[in-house]
């Protein structure tokens, strides 16, 4: 993101959105919490030419394989950037431009019932492709797989040490500097919850794609899920029958942030970029014509 000259009403993360419509001004005040205002979509996605792309990439034998998980989140990026309102959030009954570009993800340690789960988030420039999201999520998971915590999961470790009482005072004012854009960066600059994007790839855990809520903690306002991939049938203009793999996404949106016809749009080229997977080797803030 272009670095932007801060004035009064701006936050550390966010430039106040001083041209809003009176709708979009006026809406915080009805639905208060984020989780109040989620738009809910599900789409399902054939990965024929996904997985072609990746079939390509892997027989480059790179040091470690692309996966469908970096693509389904270059092209989220990529479509954020190019979408930019989908970057927005409210926050203290007022809406924001966020003024980074980032990624949130979980990672298990280990696939077993006590394996224990990461919380990470990365920042990306306007001009990332899929390459640099790839190694992105490599570096990330490869740390904490090491042995390595993340920084929220060290920021929770300690306040799960307080006493009850005083883990609700201290909730308390964080809730109140949060409303007011003045939470200290050190504690949330790597917080899942003050992404663009957070994704969940459900798909890794064999579970289908469904609805998940967003947080009224933090400025998060896409949650996505990714679910399992299985064989679904596809039907040409005779009526001809064929089965291709592919999987369902949900996408659960802050209603609040933007119109529905701006979402339609966004979805298109979402869908557009996954069917079209080379598009990702390109900067992401490199326009593409997908209507």
């Amino acid at each position: 993101m272009d670095k932007i000259k801060r004035r009064f009403g701006d936050r550390p993360d966010g430039t106040l959105v001083r041209d809003a419509d009176s709708l979009h001004v006026f809406m915080p005040y009805i639905l208060r919490n984020r989780a109040d205002a989620e738009a809910h979509i599900r789409e399902t996605i054939d990965l024929t030419a996904i997985n072609a792309w990746l079939k390509e990439q892997n027989e480059k034998n790179p040091p470690y394989h692309y996966t469908f998980f970096q693509v389904f989140a270059a092209a989220m990026l990529k479509t954020v950037v190019l979408r930019p309102k989908m970057n927005r959030f409210i926050q203290g009954r007022r809406l924001y431009q966020r003024n980074h570009l980032s990624l949130a993800f979980v990672a298990k340690k280990k696939f077993s019932d006590n394996g224990e789960e990461s919380l990470l988030m990365r920042r990306f420039a306007d001009d990332c492709t899929v390459h640099t999201v790839h190694q992105a999520i490599y570096d990330e998971v490869y740390k904490v797989r090491s042995g390595g915590n993340d920084h929220s999961t060290d920021v929770i470790n300690i306040l799960a040490k307080m006493p009850r009482w005083l883990l609700r005072v201290v909730s308390f004012i964080l809730r109140f500097l949060d409303y007011y854009g003045r939470v200290p960066q050190a504690m949330i600059k790597d917080e899942p919850d003050y992404a663009s994007v957070y994704i969940s790839n459900l798909g890794s855990i064999k579970l289908h794609a469904g609805y998940h809520h967003l947080n009224n903690w933090g400025t998060n306002s896409i949650f996505m899920v990714i679910g399992e991939k299985y064989m679904a049938p596809y039907f040409d203009e005779e009526g001809r029958v064929t089965m291709k793999e592919s999987l369902d996404i949900g996408i659960t949106l802050d209603e609040r942030i933007a119109d529905g016809y701006y979402y339609a749009k966004t979805i298109k080229l979402f869908k557009y970029l996954l069917q079209h997977p080379a598009l990702l080797e390109r900067p992401a803030n490199e326009v593409v014509e997908y209507e």
